[in-house]
């Protein structure tokens, strides 16, 4: 009755929570009852769970007519837990944790202990589906889901190695999320892994929900426009960064996986480029670092050549760009700042309306607007191509999070333009790289490998060479005897 009483005190006014007595022995004067959350468990399960303790009671304990808690406690005591979704917990906080978790825990009234089912655990999860962010023409089409143990056993099937350990713990605070993180045993750095681990410390305090959390608790810099740590939901690039050396973050309820640490120049690759011929996945690579420079720079080059430095552009586009600039009252600057806002609220808003017309409002949205722009001489043709340059050119980066750094990154080079034009492009340029060199991922180089130079890895950073030279790089030859 006093762990009843426990119960009914800490799930006050919890309407989902279900308490069934019953009774055993002779003339069933042994009493037990059973609690779950209905709402988290399977109802054909729990009948079968039923079935399977009375079986348990009457054939392996003893008779039902002759049963009594000293049997009980003695057959458990001696014989432990056949089951492996079962397991008896001898604490109220555990049963309190496992009840929250989907068990069905079941109590012996005279037993200071108690059992715990997990087999009759069921949340309706997302079945495994392709990534919606980062769909490939070749290669797996698998993405993870928000089971933690599901993305476990995608992780597990790719990666059959003993060496690959994952350890699990549960957050402190409210939420009691569960945290899985995983590594390659005698490929991960020492140095990088005892750092993690330390770092690891504050999300046993605090409030997780998403991986997104444990970013922000890890990383060096908070207030740095550039991420420190690269997000994947496809198993197969998550374990290629395990086979790297790399950390990789699983927590319950999110599909995201977090890889540490992250290095600038692993946010232009893309999984798919190891799926297709080299001098194909070379030039896709190129493609998205002139896409960077383009999403980074083109505004502010505009705005220089256009107002410091128009002897440096070709007559005849000269004159082109004067003939639409005509009739403008705004300066290159404020026009394309306001062409810029009007395309990140475009963006915003096709992101956030429902899916059905999000792209529609996208796409006709940008097009009313841009087309008004012009005829209203609020906007030059030029700018509005320009601004859609920079925009489709930021979204060619494999990697969304360092995208939107690069969006950010642009207001500070403008302005730097608009104020002391080429000069102001190349003081920038300067504040971004002493920015990038001196930035620190879990204690690792962000510029590494041009910075310290690593002439090896280079082969995969601004190329990618063939499998067979990766594949005898220093790293990789210490996993072969693994």
């Amino acid at each position: 009755m006093e762990n009843q009483k426990q119960l009914d005190k800490q799930f006050t006014n919890c309407s989902d929570l279900k308490l069934f007595h019953w009774q055993y022995g002779p003339q069933l004067k042994h009493k037990a009852f059973s609690v779950f959350f209905h709402t988290m468990v399977q109802q054909k399960e729990l009948n079968y769970m039923k079935e399977s303790m009375q079986d348990l009671v009457t054939h392996e304990i003893g008779p039902a007519e002759e049963v009594n808690l000293e049997d009980v406690i003695r057959f458990f005591r001696q014989n432990g837990i056949s089951s492996q979704n079962a397991k008896v917990v001898k604490s109220f906080n555990e049963v309190i944790s496992d009840i929250l978790s989907g068990h069905v825990v079941i109590f012996f009234h005279g037993w200071d202990q108690a059992l715990s089912y997990s087999q009759a655990k069921q949340v309706n999860v997302r079945e495994v589906s392709e990534p919606t962010g980062e769909s490939v023409v070749k290669g797996p089409h698998e993405g993870t889901v928000e089971q933690l143990d599901r993305n476990i056993g995608l992780l597990r099937t790719r990666l059959q190695n003993s060496h690959f350990k994952i350890e699990q713990f549960k957050a402190g605070g409210t939420t009691q999320t569960e945290i899985a993180y995983g590594y390659l045993d005698g490929v991960v750095d020492e140095g990088t892994l005892a750092e993690f681990k330390q770092r690891l410390k504050r999300a046993k305090k605090e409030d997780i929900l998403e991986t997104s959390y444990i970013e922000e608790l890890i990383e060096d810099a908070n207030y740095s426009p550039l991420p420190q740590h690269r997000y994947t939901e496809r198993p197969d690039t998550a374990i290629a960064a395990v086979l790297e050396g790399k950390i990789i973050v699983l927590v319950q309820g999110t599909g995201t996986i977090l890889i540490c640490p992250g290095l600038f120049t692993e946010f232009f690759q893309a999984s798919e480029d190891y799926y297709h011929r080299v001098i194909f996945s070379t030039f896709i690579r190129l493609i998205r670092i002139v896409a960077f420079f383009l999403a980074l720079t083109l505004p502010s080059i505009f705005i220089a050549l256009t107002t410091f430095h128009p002897e440096l552009i070709p007559t005849n586009l000269l004159m082109a760009i004067l003939d639409t600039r005509e009739g403008i009252p705004f300066p290159a600057f404020l026009e394309i700042v306001l062409m810029i806002f009007f395309f990140e609220l475009l963006r915003e808003a096709g992101i956030r309306l429902p899916k059905t017309i999000g792209s529609a409002v996208s796409i006709v949205g940008a097009l009313i607007i841009g087309e008004a722009a012009i005829n209203a001489n609020i906007a030059s043709p030029a700018v509005v191509i320009l601004v859609a340059l920079t925009g489709i050119a930021s979204f060619a980066i494999p990697q969304y999070s360092i995208a939107i750094g690069i969006r950010l990154m642009q207001i500070p080079l403008m302005i730097l333009s608009a104020v002391l034009g080429g000069f102001g492009i190349m003081i920038g340029f300067i504040l971004i790289m002493l920015h990038i060199t001196s930035l620190r991922s879990l204690g690792q180089p962000y510029f590494s490998p041009l910075t310290p130079l690593r002439p090896r890895q280079i082969l995969d950073v601004l190329i990618r060479a063939p499998l067979k030279i990766l594949q005898g790089s220093p790293r990789k030859r210490d996993r072969r005897n693994i």
